[in-house]
């Protein structure tokens, strides 16, 4: 069977980047700029004031202290959004709020708290030198700087950015369209009544949220039956979006339909079973150039197949560089059996103590055993080789709730 690493070079290699749209600026977080964004203006547009206080000339205020106190005319109140037509002339000063443009002839402020009022003067307590408390015009960005690259996952800093520059709308990578089916005899969805021998399709909602996790458009084509017309004409629809996922009827039983009518359809298949567990029995190929993943029914197996290959391939399809989350070394705290032959990635809680991370495994590890993810932010790798891990050792932990770093 294909090892791990192998099976996600081979899938990366079948995935390109879908390609570049523009949209609103409040729209875009988290996707992939396609475009160099350079400045067409000064940020901060004039010089402003840091602090309420009072735009004086420095020179005019060089030996004030609480005991040299020295007393200024002032001839206007200028706040952020406006400006004074006035020009400040020797002895006098400006009262100023934060923000607002800095007078002609000031070239300083004084903060509000080292003065005091009396009628229509101010006193003094406090030098400052030129230029202190003011913000000068271009200080963050000026006219012509590359501000942000292209390739840059756009934050919350960035798109304020964005609106500093006046880019209403911006060029990103497309978000992948990602077609999602349940296959299976014994599933119904949420609303349904469970009669006997049915189970809930969990697998449906899990993968939706993974799908939006990573980036994509998640598109429920719903349940399968177990019927070979019925998966065949939910995955014909399926082709119409740029990606599918499917969810059981991929292992070998007298029922699992999928791989079967996917080959029918002209799937070209890449590899069928990964050495790992959970989620031995995953598939990946290309139907009519879109990618295609067989995933396996249990639910656990479903989401780690999909957090080791298909989440890579939705970040890249989107634009993204990064492509696989981080990893650390930390202290098992539990012994963890297995046999050799297949990796093993098991369901773990990671934290950090006293500069050290330790992991200690979330209880049985069915592969339908779906609360064990919840308890998880990560997976303990177990390599092919290995009968197990005793407590104390060193492992490596693949971790879920880290974005992306290499």
């Amino acid at each position: 069977m294909m090892n791990v690493e192998d099976a996600r070079a081979i899938v990366l290699d079948c995935i390109e980047p879908v390609g570049v749209e523009k949209i609103p600026i409040r729209s875009s977080l988290g996707m992939v700029l396609a475009e160099d964004i350079r400045s067409d203006v000064n940020i901060s547009p004039f010089d402003n004031s840091a602090m309420d206080g009072y735009a004086v000339k420095a020179a005019d205020i060089q030996d004030a202290s609480p005991d040299n106190q020295v007393i200024l005319r002032v001839i206007d109140d200028v706040r952020a959004g406006y400006v004074t037509g006035k020009t400040l002339q020797p002895g006098e000063a400006i009262r100023i709020m934060t923000g607002a443009p800095v007078p002609e002839g000031a070239d300083s402020v004084v903060m509000k708290e080292y003065t005091e009022t009396q009628d229509d003067r101010i006193v003094i307590k406090k030098a400052v030198k030129p230029g202190e408390n003011i913000r000068r015009s271009g200080e963050d960005v000026k006219i012509g700087d590359l501000v942000l690259k292209r390739g840059y996952v756009i934050g919350s800093a960035a798109m304020g950015l964005l609106a500093s520059l006046g880019r209403y709308e911006v060029n990103v990578g497309r978000k992948p369209r990602v077609a999602i089916l349940a296959t299976g005899d014994e599933l119904v969805d949420v609303g349904e009544d469970l009669a006997p021998g049915k189970i809930r399709s969990s697998n449906s909602y899990t993968l939706f949220a993974q799908v939006l996790e990573s980036g994509g458009i998640p598109i429920d084509l719903g349940i399968s039956k177990d019927d070979p017309l019925d998966v065949k004409t939910k995955i014909q629809t399926g082709l119409d979006y740029d990606m599918i996922l499917t969810s059981g009827g991929v292992s070998v039983g007298d029922y699992d339909f999928v791989k079967e009518v996917m080959t029918e359809l002209g799937l070209e298949l890449k590899f069928w079973k990964v050495a790992m567990k959970p989620g031995k029995p995953v598939a990946f190929g290309l139907i009519q150039g879109k990618p295609v993943f067989g995933l396996p029914g249990n639910p656990v197996s479903s989401m780690v197949t999909f957090e080791l290959l298909a989440r890579p391939a939705i970040l890249k399809m989107g634009g993204h560089k990064k492509l696989r989350r981080p990893e650390v070394v930390a202290v098992l705290e539990n012994d963890v059996k297995k046999r050799p032959g297949r990796r093993h990635y098991v369901r773990a809680r990671v934290s950090r103590e006293n500069g050290s991370y330790i992991v200690t495994t979330t209880g049985p590890q069915s592969s339908g055993i779906l609360r064990s993810m919840t308890l998880a932010n990560g997976l303990v790798i177990i390599p092919e080789e290995s009968d197990g891990k005793k407590a104390g050792e060193e492992v490596t932990v693949h971790l879920l709730d880290r974005p992306e770093s290499e």
